[in-house]
């Protein structure tokens, strides 16, 4: 018989990181949403609670856990806030795992030991002005010349690209052409401060107000030869593996939304009285919670087999896509319906729901928008 309940060890690791999030996350976050300031506080303690180096090996400064216990942390963490979850999604699963897949003995030497740690944030530079889905239509490049890359081109809405303890971005730039005509694209570490990598200043943003998310310019910006991720032309190939993983950790994510919009919707039944009784009563308010509740029992069940698969070396790839859409479409669905219980106050930034419905639209956006992961589901089928 399958067994869905949690091993002891990722249990713990659960009620860990929920007692955090609620003691230490949620009396405070509002007030850095509402100033859109990075919780430079918060990530330090996450740092030192080991959560940014949880699927790392030990050896290089993690904590010898897997990518399944980062997905129950980040599902526990947005339960209270989004903008903290994708400040450790995108460092963890964006910054640092493309370094420890691909990179040499030197650069994960170099890098891996800050990254876990949570004392340098890591950025993954892919998206561009002009290529969003599209991500193979890059037009940032890289030229060899002598023992540097000279980078040239402009990346828009990476996160955690600059903060006062970003340590590097990790840029896809085209390298050459292939002998069949295509682009030939390849991964190259950028550290913050190179001369011609230029930060511009953060993005005014309808949601994740907390998190840290920039455009990025290179003009003639030059790193050794040293600095390129992997193989030479690998570049496409690690993207896609990265998005992938990528994906499952964001469903995760958007279960954690989707659950938090459930647990403050039900305290809020019991609390709010219309018309001589409190609106728990009423069954129109207890279909539309319950609904809420089997969206996200039903994607929480997509990312823990995405996940699974994943661990256990399987094709992943459908059920990456699966997870990340019914997750998202799921973390939207209960925003809005957990706003109309709360009504007018589900509007006011000072209740949590009002920064869910705010952080919940992203989440069909980033890391594939809901009609490429259908796309990739087609693809899987053989359509």
């Amino acid at each position: 018989m399958l067994d869905f309940r949690l091993p002891s060890e990722y249990e713990d690791l659960r009620k860990t990181v929920e007692e955090f999030a609620r003691d230490e996350v949620a009396p405070v976050i509002g007030d850095y949403y509402e100033r859109c300031e990075f919780p430079y506080p918060i990530v330090a303690k996450m740092g030192a609670m080991g959560l940014l180096g949880l699927p790392f090996p030990e050896e290089h400064g993690g904590m010898g856990g897997d990518y399944f216990a980062l997905c129950l942390t980040l599902e526990e963490l947005a339960r209270v806030d989004s903008s903290v979850a994708i400040t450790v999604e995108a460092a963890t699963s964006l910054g640092a795992m493309p370094i420890y897949r691909f990179g040499t003995d030197e650069q994960k030497a170099e890098w891996l030991p800050s990254l876990t740690s949570g004392q340098k944030l890591g950025a993954f530079g892919l998206t561009e002005p002009g290529s969003g889905s599209d991500a193979g239509a890059l037009a940032t490049t890289a030229r060899l010349e002598g023992d540097e890359w000279v980078i040239n081109g402009t990346k828009a809405f990476i996160t955690n690209s600059g903060t006062d303890i970003t340590g590097l971005v990790t840029v896809a730039a085209v390298t050459g052409t292939l002998p069949d005509g295509r682009k030939e694209i390849s991964s190259i570490i950028v550290p913050s401060g190179t001369p011609g990598f230029t930060v511009s200043k953060k993005y005014s943003k309808v949601g994740w107000c907390a998190s840290d998310t920039r455009e990025l310019s290179f003009q003639d910006c030059r790193v050794p030869a040293a600095n390129l991720l992997g193989e030479r032309g690998r570049g496409f190939a690690q993207f896609l593996r990265t998005l992938d993983e990528g994906r499952v950790a964001i469903a995760a994510l958007s279960v954690g939304l989707a659950q938090g919009c459930v647990d403050e919707s039900v305290r809020y039944a019991h609390e709010r009285e219309t018309f001589g009784a409190k609106i728990g009563t009423y069954q129109a308010i207890q279909f539309k919670i319950a609904e809420m509740e089997a969206r996200v029992h039903t994607a929480r069940l997509a990312y823990y087999e995405a996940a699974s698969r994943m661990l256990r070396g399987e094709p992943f790839k459908k059920q990456a896509a699966i997870a990340k859409l019914v997750s998202s479409e799921a973390a939207m669905d209960n925003a809005r319906d957990a706003t109309q219980i709360f009504g007018g106050y589900g509007f006011m930034n000072e209740y949590p729901v009002g920064r869910f419905y705010r952080d919940a639209k992203i989440l069909e956006i980033g890391e594939g928008t809901s009609e490429v992961q259908k796309m990739l589901i087609s693809r899987e089928l053989g359509l």
